[in-house]
């Protein structure tokens, strides 16, 4: 394998001079390219179950698959693995917590070596997270190339460790999937139209997942709440770390529980520590972090989605649910073109105005904004 492209045979033996047939690899039934896949988050997890069930079932190319330990809880990592179906890591490393810079670091030595092991023909990484960065230079410095699922997203905020990850990888990967004509759009503002790399729009494959996955989903154990609830999710730094911010948020939340309709909160460990560290008071139903079988589930019944999570943007779109997002910005722009999710940053009033005028509100897709559903099988065709 490594970094052959060619088999060489010899023919006409018996003539007076022989000739090298040269044959490309790739046509040849003995190549088989290998993909070295870096995972490492609970996101990164549901989007590689749909590219690797469809590498699975694709001849000409094997999948390796590292996960980096990013997600080190057992409901953040473990289940979503078995929900999933994703095969047991070849490479798994127990990498997580402490500062951006001392994670990423011990990533990119790890994943180097695991580069140098398996000698992979590429590198594919999915989104934005410290994963992904490290997965992406530790192939850059090794001279193997790199294709990045999500790739030309923005939210043109650089105080997000996101941006500065999804940026940095985009520049040194030479196949760009992206999931929107918006994130094409983006690249070639950045100059990417000019550069030895392939752009390719492929749609979004956590549509793929949300289609797939819908007929499994499953209730949380124990979960009481009737239909009409709105389902929040919140872990983002610039929410989680910064006290003003979330004392709005918790106080926005607590408002809503009490006078639009119950709040289900599926709450990240670090979001539950920062809670008790800034002495807040959570009044509503809080349930530990869900699989992803039982998110979907909690999408599809919800009457409204209050987040700061970029994928959940999507999946409320998916099963038709309006979203407000506590963030300033987002990348997911063309949600907010088409008035299925709207921006309210940490405003407290914002966030109870918006929950009330949207509770209930369905959201259809008539412009099919992220493929419709084959994102997997047109990134496996480029790959090959």
């Amino acid at each position: 394998m490594g970094n052959e492209l060619f088999k060489i045979s010899t023919t006409g033996a018996s003539k007076k001079k022989s000739s090298l047939n040269f044959t490309p690899l790739w046509l040849s039934s003995e190549f088989m390219q290998r993909i070295l896949t870096i995972i490492g988050a609970r996101p990164q997890f549901i989007k590689a179950s749909v590219v690797s069930r469809t590498i699975k079932k694709t001849d000409g190319i094997e999948e390796i698959m590292l996960h980096t330990g990013q997600h080190f809880d057992a409901n953040m990592s473990d289940i979503f693995f078995n929900q999933l179906g994703i095969p047991k890591p070849d490479i798994q490393l127990d990498i997580h917590g402490g500062n951006h810079g001392v994670m990423t670091g011990r990533m990119l030595a790890e994943i180097e070596q695991g580069i140098l092991e398996y000698k992979p023909d590429r590198v594919l990484v999915y989104g934005d997270t410290n994963s992904t960065l490290a997965g992406a230079l530790a192939a850059a410095k090794l001279h193997v190339p790199v294709a990045h699922v999500e790739a030309g997203l923005r939210s043109f905020n650089m105080r997000m460790p996101e941006e500065i990850n999804r940026i940095l990888t985009d520049q040194i990967s030479d196949m760009l999937f992206c999931p929107t004509d918006t994130a094409v759009r983006n690249l070639d503002k950045e100059g990417f139209a000019s550069k030895p790399v392939n752009v390719l729009q492929v749609g979004d494959v956590m549509q793929d997942a949300a289609l797939f996955f819908a007929q499994r989903a499953v209730a949380p154990r124990d979960f009481i709440v009737n239909r009409n609830f709105v389902l929040g999710t919140l872990h983002r730094a610039e929410n989680t770390d910064d006290p003003e911010r979330l004392t709005a948020i918790i106080s926005a939340l607590n408002h809503v529980h009490q006078s639009v309709a119950p709040v289900v909160l599926p709450l990240h460990p670090r979001t539950r520590a920062a809670i008790d560290k800034a002495g807040l008071s959570l009044e509503v139903n809080v349930i530990d972090p869900v699989g992803y079988f039982e998110m979907v589930w909690l999408l599809n019944h919800c009457s409204l989605v209050l987040t700061d999570s970029g994928g959940v943007q999507k999946e409320a779109f998916f099963f038709g649910k309006a979203c407000i997002t506590m963030r300033d910005q987002t990348e997911w722009v063309e949600l907010i073109s088409a008035g299925a999710n709207h921006l309210v940053g940490a405003n407290q009033e914002e966030i109870i105005a918006h929950s009330s005028t949207h509770f209930g509100r369905a959201i259809e897709d008539h412009q099919h904004l992220y493929g419709g559903g084959n994102a997997a099988e047109r990134i496996v065709e480029h790959l090959v």
